[in-house]
């Protein structure tokens, strides 16, 4: 009986209860920890000014939706209350603000906004002149706002328009650029009144947060106020944003904000430093120009709700209590299921396993409310919809196989242990039918594998070989010879043609078994088994509950061979760690050799189903859900050969995947609804094949991030960085499934740490055969039964990237991918052509999220160069025979 079926002592419960709310405490005190509030210097004054946009959360004037009367209304007796003075940036577009400011008292700078176009311009100096002759709270003016700085027009043409504007109106004039830009053409500073520098040090490379006020803004300041002595200083725009990526060293928070901000006021105040704080509101129209921070610079939010208090400590996230508790909750009654029913694991393992369940309580909160932090688009909101079940999956995978990890790594004891068995020279030998398939198989090693049943130490067996759909007869005579000669025991069927590929092939078998037999035995045709191997494993069939007893697939000849020594740890990893983990809930994988399955139940249930090609795999469940035990005994009984070559081993495991899917698809009611089947079955059953699913997500998401890099490039207007919050998950997954992979196999794998990675290397190569396995299984009803070569007869060395190609092409396409976000193809264009670099690639390695970005697609590419490796391995060992 295993411990989930145990009752549980009071004792056992109250533990597994006080562990679940001890992690679930831990959990709340690592939420407080991470948003421990900051001592900020307060402030309690006026501000000196602000930017203001008065447009509202789904205004925007590139769509020419503009804020009502009202809506400026409501903003300015709000700003009112913190400031006398603010800031526009065009005259036409919302020519009702210096009006309503003055309403509350408040001084306007009234800006312009000048571009490429012409007319646009003119109409933007008359609105302009006009509302400083109607408006006397209009102190200062505004004749452009980093025009000089986005190449709109000359500086001459700017200078035509400042003298224009001066000789109309009454109040100073300026214009507003950065100060390289004033450096750059210090004559503009004799055609305007007072200079306007924005100064935004989250804009300048390597100025971390803490330096901002001191080096970014007053270091730029006094730099001004040297460069022209004697011409007042405004700062225009100075601020930092609550949100968006992170350049360089600078990092975008509600935190960083508020620091940042109440730091500047009282520093300002205190040298009476004339400026504008950049800005009012978040204006998530501007991500489209500015990248995602644009819509983040607001003091207060696109909600007109305050982010930050000018006076107390700042919390990045004031919410995070709520959402703390909701994580602990969620996972409270998990951990309590998993402390009560696997109490018999080594205490680390439940306490890992269980903080495991509490992290990814956490991950899914966290995840499923960051979006609500930020201005998402339509656009946006689909991308999540369309991600979030992958991430969803992606938790999933994490947890079935922190399981399997816990339970291989911490047991104390395996519950379903299965040893070889020293019969007594007076028991019973059932009567066992060795069935061998072969369709075209060498007939030497053929050969081998007769020699080797013919030496096993056991009386009562027979040995049928059914060659199936061999055409030339050179392949399958000298084996029907060999055959007669090793005596009645040994019969030899041709079937040409035959339907049901190796299923057919195997219930033809049945048909002309010997009716002595009680048991099915099945090798494969390139199979050396032991001599002891029916006569140490047939009583277990003496319960009458037992219908498989199967051993682990095993291989010979791979010393001295590289590329069958890579996919020989590859294989063994599966047979030492995920078929102990699924035997002890009786529900391995049945393999099609070096199995023994009971004759009686294996017809009566239907015999092998021709249907799937993973007939073995079907049988297995089937039995289960008879109600049969199938006992795993890991002990090499016999040795095959590994695939001969890339192609043999990618097709191979594209038939498992295809095969796997048929069974989900067929089987579908046994695993979802209750029924034979236990628990424990239904869930390796249906998770059992999550790391192959991986594989198919790893495909989609290969994809989606090849095409939405291509936007970022060549639209990026459209497609932002993806935020970093999103990305971190993802490494971390990437990180936990390499860790646990190798952890394991140094643990359980009998090999060298080169053959771990080898090994390693083999299994991520299959990735791009598995999804399409997956994906063609889910779509397909029929698949083809493609005999796995495990030699090969060629007079020359095939080109090794034939059986990559399409890993070749992904390969290429993602290097391409981190070529253009690393900017490549603009510097080769420059340096052939002399021009700029590609448009739209806005420096993306300046962010921090455009460096994660690329660590992604390196890692989405690590499958693909390991196929590649693989098949150079494969091309490289290859075998030249006759």
């Amino acid at each position: 009986m295993s411990s989930a079926a145990r009752p549980s002592s009071p004792l056992s419960l109250w533990r597994a209860a006080i562990l679940a709310v001890i992690i679930a405490a831990a959990n709340i005190a690592l939420w407080a920890g991470l948003n421990r509030p900051s001592v900020v210097p307060e402030f309690d004054g006026k501000i000196g000014g602000f930017a203001y946009n008065p447009y509202q959360r789904y205004q925007s004037p590139h769509r020419e939706i503009f804020p009502s009367v009202e809506d400026i209304d409501g903003d300015l007796k709000l700003l009112a209350t913190r400031t006398d003075h603010i800031r526009t940036y065009s005259s036409i577009e919302n020519p009702a603000v210096p009006a309503i400011a003055k309403k509350y008292g408040l001084k306007v700078l009234a800006g312009t906004y000048l571009d490429r176009r012409w007319q646009r311009n003119e109409d933007e100096i008359a609105a302009l002149v006009k509302s400083v002759r109607e408006n006397d709270n209009i102190d200062r003016v505004m004749v452009g706002n980093e025009t000089l700085l986005r190449a709109d027009m000359g500086v001459d043409d700017l200078i035509a328009y400042l003298d224009r504007v001066r000789a109309q109106v009454k109040v100073p004039v300026s214009t507003a650029e950065p100060p390289w830009v004033w450096k750059k053409w210090p004559q503009l500073a004799d055609h305007v009144d007072f200079i306007t520098v924005h100064l935004l040090p989250y804009w300048e490379k390597d100025i971390p947060r803490k330096d901002a006020v001191g080096i970014g803004v007053l270091g730029n300041y006094v730099q001004m106020q040297s460069a022209f002595p004697g011409k007042k200083i405004l700062i225009g725009e100075v601020g930092w944003p609550s949100a968006g990526d992170r350049r360089t060293v600078a990092t975008p928070s509600v935190e960083d904000e508020a620091q940042f901000i109440r730091q500047w006021v009282k520093e300002a105040g205190w040298r009476k430093i004339d400026y504008f704080i950049m800005e009012a509101f978040d204006q998530p129209f501007k991500e489209a120009d500015e990248g995602r921070v644009g819509a983040y610079w607001g003091v207060y939010g696109a909600d007109r709700q305050p982010k930050f208090s000018f006076t107390g400590r700042i919390v990045e996230d004031p919410s995070w209590p709520k959402k703390a508790i909701l994580a602990s909750l969620l996972a409270l009654l998990p951990m309590f299921f998993f402390a009560r029913h696997f109490m018999r694991f080594k205490w680390m393992g439940v306490l890992f396993f269980c903080a495991l369940i509490q992290l990814s309580a956490s991950l899914l909160v966290w995840s499923a409310t960051l979006p609500l932090a930020f201005y998402l688009s339509p656009f946006d909101w689909t991308m999540l919809v369309v991600l979030f079940p992958a991430q969803l999956a992606i938790i999933l995978i994490l947890l079935i196989n922190g399981f399997e990890f816990t339970e291989v790594l911490w047991r104390k004891y395996w519950l379903r242990g299965f040893g070889l068995l020293s019969p007594k020279p007076e028991d019973k030998q059932p009567f066992v039918s060795i069935h061998l398939a072969a369709c075209n198989e060498p007939p030497e090693m053929v050969i081998l594998t007769l020699d080797s049943l013919a030496a096993l130490d056991y009386e009562n067996f027979e040995v049928l070989v059914i060659d199936n759909n061999t055409k030339r007869d050179e392949v399958w005579k000298p084996v029907e010879e060999y055959c007669a000669r090793l005596g009645p025991k040994f019969r030899f069927f041709h079937l040409n043609p035959w339907p049901g590929f190796k299923a057919g092939a195997l219930n033809y078998g049945l048909e002309v078994t010997d009716p002595r037999a009680e048991v099915v035995a099945v090798v494969d045709a390139d199979y050396a088994v032991r001599a002891d191997w029916l006569k140490a494993l047939t009583g277990y069939f003496n319960d009458p509950k037992v219908a498989v007893v199967q051993c682990p697939q095993a291989h010979r000849d791979w010393e001295h061979n590289e590329f069958r020594r890579m996919t020989n740890w590859e294989y063994d990893g599966f047979f030492r760690i995920g078929m102990h983990h699924r035997n002890e809930r009786n529900a391995i994988i049945q393999h099609g050799t070096m199995t023994m399955v009971r004759r009686d139940l294996l017809e009566s249930t239907g015999k092998w189903s021709e249907w799937t090609i993973c007939e073995d795999a079907e049988l297995g469940l089937r039995l289960m859900h008879a109600g049969y035990q199938l006992n795993y005994v890991d002990e090499v009984m016999g040795r095959g050969l590994t695939p001969a070559d890339f192609t043999a081993y990618k097709s191979q495991r594209y038939r498992w995947a295809f095969g796997a899917m048929q069974i989900l698809k067929g089987r579908w009611n046994w695993m979802t609804r209750k029924g034979p089947l236990t628990a424990g079955q239904r869930f390796h059953f249906l998770t059992g094949w999550f790391s192959w699913f991986a594989d198919a997500l790893h495909m989609v998401f290969t994809g989606l991030a090849l095409w939405w890099t291509a936007g970022m490039l060549a639209l990026p207007q459209y497609f932002a960085l993806p935020l970093d919050l999103f990305i971190y998950p993802i490494i971390g997954f990437f990180v936990f499934k390499a860790v646990v992979g190798i952890w394991l196999y140094r643990v359980r794998v009998p090999c060298s740490w080169r053959d771990t990675i080898m090994a390693s290397i083999a299994s991520m190569g299959l990735s791009h055969a598995i999804a399409r396995g997956i994906f063609l299984g889910l779509w397909k009803k029929k698949g083809e039964f493609v005999r796995t070569a495990k030699s090969r007869r060629l007079s020359s060395r095939p080109n090794p990237f034939t059986a990559v190609r399409e890993e070749l092409l992904m390969f290429v396409a993602i290097g391409l991918a981190i070529a253009g976000m690393l900017g490549l193809p603009g510097l080769l264009d420059h340096w052939l052509n002399g021009t700029t670099e590609l448009p739209g690639t806005r420096h993306l390695t300046d962010y921090a999220e455009g460096k994660l970005w690329i660590f992604i697609l390196a890692a989405q590419a690590i499958p693909y160069l390991s196929a590649l490796i693989g098949a150079m391995v494969a091309a490289r060992s290859g075998e030249k025979s006759g």
